[in-house]
């Protein structure tokens, strides 16, 4: 593929972005089959959020061509053959892991309705939809990739043929000397690409894919997509997100502020009974991870869980609170899985750092505890720097789409750096903050997962 023609002939009337329903992140369907068990009716909000606020999309964006790709991304179904695909599909090693009547629920699914604005006075889309939670949850990764690829494509558009190419090719190099930095200093590291939300475009990621792929060997244990995942042949990886535990609280609200504390634990139970072991991997952070591991309750079985993601703690820190925790619960760390995932990236020699380098983290655990890595951000849209002249041109920006409310009652996420906390309802977000506390909660940083 040459990236640098392909952009700069880029004058098609519309090239759709969202091209099948399976370029989604796995996680969206391992989560659907505890909401399908449990919460089958439940209706939830979810709205874009750019964190960027120094980047004005709508400047970048025109209303026109944003509704045009989602028109287009709500008109596309699951095809008959990707319907067979995740039902016979292996996951973790289980085969036939989907029920049946859950797969059918989703062969119908179809995107809802969503909402579109400008904020002119920030220079920010509103752009949001409301329906039930097994159809609606899907808007996460497509709202991300098609704002996050139109984003690039106005970006690309100021560059001449020669800037693209240098563009392109630096890109390439230093990704290709990030994984050999790994092969050569870290050969036990193994890592998974979760790059899908904030990708440059989904041809460059599925290019990042293939080159891990190529140059790991072993060390790449899968990709977050799945579509790329079916069409490569590569392992699919995925856990849980904040979202459960958003929703399960806000369904609590109603029933006082036990309940709410108690509901970060029924996500848990659900799961435990529907999911198997290997996929079994708790994301504590959603209301702050010290107290969550503090609470943990032990009729949960620690024991039956495979490990955690601790997503928005400082990546060594969140390593050691692992290792006192799966300790002062019986289990052994080193049978644990720890699976990191929050802003990483690999340092090259010359280039400032972002003080989340997966060698230095990985040299730090390994042994203590199964760690892994998720990268995302920084391999799949990971341009910064690299046009000439003009280095933050291609910068990532942080965009979010959360579920914002379930059953017309605001969601809260407070997690552990104070940068992500969110709530439409600053009265709930203080709430939250006097139900959970913030033992445990960082300083604000900007992260790119």
């Amino acid at each position: 593929m040459d990236f640098a023609q392909r952009a700069h002939d880029h004058n098609y009337r519309m090239d759709p972005i969202v091209r099948s329903r399976l370029d989604d992140d796995a996680y969206k369907w391992f989560m659907g089959a505890t909401i399908y068990e449990k919460h089958p009716m439940v209706n939830v909000t979810f709205q874009l959020e750019n964190r960027t606020k120094d980047v004005r999309l709508a400047d970048h964006i025109t209303l026109a061509e944003l509704r045009e790709q989602l028109d287009h991304a709500q008109s596309v179904t699951y095809t008959p053959g990707e319907i067979i695909h995740m039902r016979g599909q292996s996951y973790y090693g289980h085969s036939g892991l989907f029920k049946d009547s859950y797969v059918n629920r989703m062969a119908i699914s179809k995107l809802p309705d969503y909402e579109l604005s400008v904020d002119e006075e920030a220079g920010q889309f509103v752009l949001r939809s409301t329906g039930n939670w097994l159809d609606v949850k899907h808007w996460e990764i497509h709202f991300l990739t098609i704002v996050n690829e139109l984003y690039a494509r106005a970006q690309l558009r100021l560059l001449p043929k020669s800037k693209l190419d240098i563009m392109y090719a630096r890109a390439k190099v230093r990704l290709y000397a990030k994984l050999e930095r790994i092969v050569k200093e870290a050969p036990e590291l193994t890592l998974s690409e979760f790059g899908t939300r904030r990708r440059h475009s989904f041809l460059w990621q599925r290019w990042v894919i293939e080159t891990m792929r190529d140059v790991l060997g072993k060390q790449f244990v899968g990709t977050s997509n799945l579509l790329h995942a079916k069409e490569l042949g590569v392992e699919v990886k995925g856990t849980i997100a904040h979202e459960m535990s958003m929703v399960y609280a806000a369904l609590a609200a109603k029933d006082g502020e036990e309940a709410i504390r108690r509901s970060q634990y029924e996500v848990l139970k659900d799961v435990q009974t529907v999911l198997p072991e290997r996929l079994r991997v708790f994301l504590p952070d959603t209301f702050g991870t010290t107290q969550f591991l503090e609470g943990f309750p032990q009729d949960l079985l620690p024991q039956a869980w495979t490990g955690y993601r601790p997503d928005s703690k400082e990546s060594v820190e969140a390593g050691e609170e692992a290792i006192r925790f799966w300790k002062s619960k019986g289990s052994d760390p080193a049978s644990k899985l720890l699976i990191l995932s929050d802003g990483l990236d690999i340092d090259l020699p010359g280039e400032p750092g972002n003080g989340s380098d997966m060698i230095a983290i990985h040299k730090a655990l390994h042994g203590r505890i199964m760690d892994t890595y998720g990268w995302g951000t920084n391999a799949s849209n990971g341009f910064r720097g690299t046009v000439p002249g003009r280095p933050d041109l291609m910068r990532p920006i942080s965009i979010v789409a959360k579920a914002v409310e379930a059953e017309n009652r605001a969601t809260v996420k407070i997690s552990d750096n104070t940068a992500k906390a969110r709530s439409i309802d600053p009265r709930e977000l203080t709430r939250y903050l006097q139900i959970f506390g913030s033992q445990g909660v960082g300083l604000a940083r900007e992260t790119l997962v």
